[in-house]
């Protein structure tokens, strides 16, 4: 569902399409409200057909957007726009942790850098219950200027925060 630049998005209007993928398309888009731009992701019409799935895509939206931490991207807004769901984050600029990793191998510093950037947003978000469940390098961006921010935490799952705690959970430690 290719969305045309000037074309709204809710009240977000549509500059370029940025990325696509197997979970749908993602836009630079303009919120005049606010005065800023940002970054629309519209999800396959799919995640409209299934109630269940829906659900879970704005409950991982809702446990998404509570989290504030410099290595989770930052969620503003959800909304449905032509029978699709879609979800509003912070525009970053930059590349993924895999499109990096095309271009050789990482100096040691950085991958310790990045490392830790990503163990903290993640701490982050076991601290509040919520696990990431896809990570992966395409999940992981890393910013202009240097910082680490995890994606699509709204593929996520909150759990009670007892049951996260030190990786035990099978979500995030492959057993118990």
């Amino acid at each position: 569902m290719a969305v045309a630049a000037g074309q709204k998005i809710g009240p977000y209007q549509v500059v370029t399409q940025i990325g696509a993928g197997g979970m749908g398309e993602v836009y630079r888009a303009h919120d005049a409200r606010l005065g800023r731009d940002v970054a629309i992701k519209v999800l396959p019409i799919s995640y409209s057909s299934d109630p269940s799935r829906l659900n879970r895509f704005a409950q991982g939206a809702r446990a998404a957007a509570s989290l504030n931490h410099p290595n989770i991207l930052a969620i503003y807004d959800i909304g449905e726009w032509q029978g699709a769901p879609y979800i509003v984050s912070e525009l970053l600029a930059g590349e993924t942790l895999r499109e990096r990793l095309k271009s050789g191998v990482l100096p040691t510093r950085k991958t310790v850098d990045y490392a830790l950037q990503a163990t903290r947003g993640l701490a982050a978000a076991h601290d509040r219950g919520i696990v990431h469940r896809d990570l992966k390098p395409e999940n992981i961006f890393l910013t202009e200027d240097g910082r680490v921010k995890i994606l699509d935490f709204w593929l996520g799952k909150a759990y009670p925060a007892r049951r996260v705690g030190r990786l035990r959970c099978r979500d995030c430690a492959g057993g118990n």
